[in-house]
């Protein structure tokens, strides 16, 4: 703990640093955008656009060895071929070795009520999923339960339409996605990480049955945002099995999520719960525990702790969540785990140094429902850049 108040101590010496000019003290609007949108909206009539982003992490668990990573570090492209037609793709590395195509859409505009889309593009689930650059969410790590129950970063193959209407204040989107894979090698759904392994990220995808994926975004009322969102359809199975009973499962995801901001101060919470249609077959076939619901929430506040008329910013932030992949297996056929259902919460500053840049420094404390279990914590330090 000393370490961490000293770390602390640190990023907070850095405000009285902070650069004095103009900030804008009435933005409250939450108009955030994520990094493909930043491409599409790009006011070059014609051409290559190019940008990135980048983590970089130290985490330090109580009572075991610290680990440092280039988690991610990101290259996105763009082109424009007329004011209609452009194309939208991030490449990715992970861990410095693993490399992913985390996007790669043709993006077909005929006016701003209506988009045509087509190809490898992010599921519009919760918060995190679709704004996932690191100077848009606090925390070194993003929030746990976008990992096991959304699961972020969740991207599939489709085609959909997308558009917004500003006079009711409404942005939506909709598309038709290759589902979930049901066996990834030897990996299964299930256990700690829900639908996780599951995701095929249009690497040889297979699709026997669509999937549907819609978001609605509501932005009428002055610094709030609301998100409410759907997912529906069934895993996907290879041909000599998908008529085995427990060879696939029906997937329906509901999620609610609400972003606001108001000068200084800002909130983000969602709340996201799935349920899944013959579990219990999937678990006798494939020895799996894949729970019959899976449920996640978190709350979180925030305030900027410099004045507005700094171009700096050091956000104090707080968030609680609670998640749990076996939060029903009535009809799984299995135990429930105990140790699927965590709690965790996270404290900590982000302080932007640059619109852009970003030096993070966090503690949390995890936490799950197994009797006795001992509260563990660890400590996190990044940077993280967008541009």
């Amino acid at each position: 703990m000393k370490k961490t108040l000293l770390y602390f101590a640190i990023i907070c010496t850095a405000w009285s640093n902070a650069q004095t000019v103009t900030q804008d003290t009435t933005a409250t609007q939450n108009n955030q955008k994520n990094a493909a949108q930043n491409i599409l909206n790009g006011t070059a009539s014609k051409g290559i656009t190019v940008g990135g982003y980048a983590e970089i992490d130290y985490n330090q668990p109580e009572g075991a060895n610290g680990k440092m990573d280039v988690h991610r570090l990101v290259m996105l492209l763009g082109y424009k071929f007329n004011d209609r037609v452009q194309f939208v793709t991030e490449i990715e590395y992970e861990h410095v070795k693993e490399l992913y195509v985390e996007q790669a859409f043709l993006n077909y505009n005929l006016n701003d009520n209506f988009n045509i889309r087509g190809g490898l593009m992010l599921v519009p689930m919760g918060i995190v999923n679709e704004y996932h650059e690191p100077t848009t969410f606090n925390g070194v790590e993003r929030p746990s339960m976008d990992k096991s129950i959304v699961p972020t970063t969740w991207r599939e193959i489709g085609a959909g339409v997308t558009g917004k209407f500003d006079e009711v204040s409404l942005r939506y989107q909709a598309y038709i996605f290759n589902g979930f894979s049901s066996l990834n090698g030897e990996k299964t759904l299930g256990g700690s990480n829900g639908l996780r392994n599951g995701r095929q990220k249009g690497a040889e995808s297979i699709i026997n049955t669509p999937n549907l994926s819609a978001k609605i975004d509501y932005y009428g009322i002055q610094g709030l945002r609301l998100g409410l969102s759907g997912y529906f359809g069934r895993t996907q199975a290879e041909d000599a099995v998908q008529e085995t009973p427990g060879a696939d499962v029906g997937v329906t995801m509901l999620g609610f999520d609400a972003r606001y901001i108001n000068k200084r101060f800002s909130a983000r919470g969602q709340f996201v719960q799935t349920y899944i249609k013959d579990a219990e077959a999937y678990n006798t076939l494939n020895d799996a525990d894949l729970g019959s619901e899976m449920m996640g929430w978190y709350l979180e506040a925030a305030y900027n702790l410099l004045p507005l008329n700094k171009t700096q910013k050091l956000d104090a932030f707080v968030r609680y969540e609670n998640y749990d992949t076996h939060a029903s297996v009535t009809d799984a056929g299995i135990s429930k785990n105990l140790s699927y259902e965590r709690n965790e919460w996270t404290t900590g500053l982000s302080y932007h140094v640059a619109q852009g840049a970003v030096v993070k420094a966090d503690y949390q404390w995890f936490d799950n429902a197994v009797a006795g279990n001992e509260v563990k914590g660890q400590l996190n330090l990044g940077i993280g850049v967008w541009f």
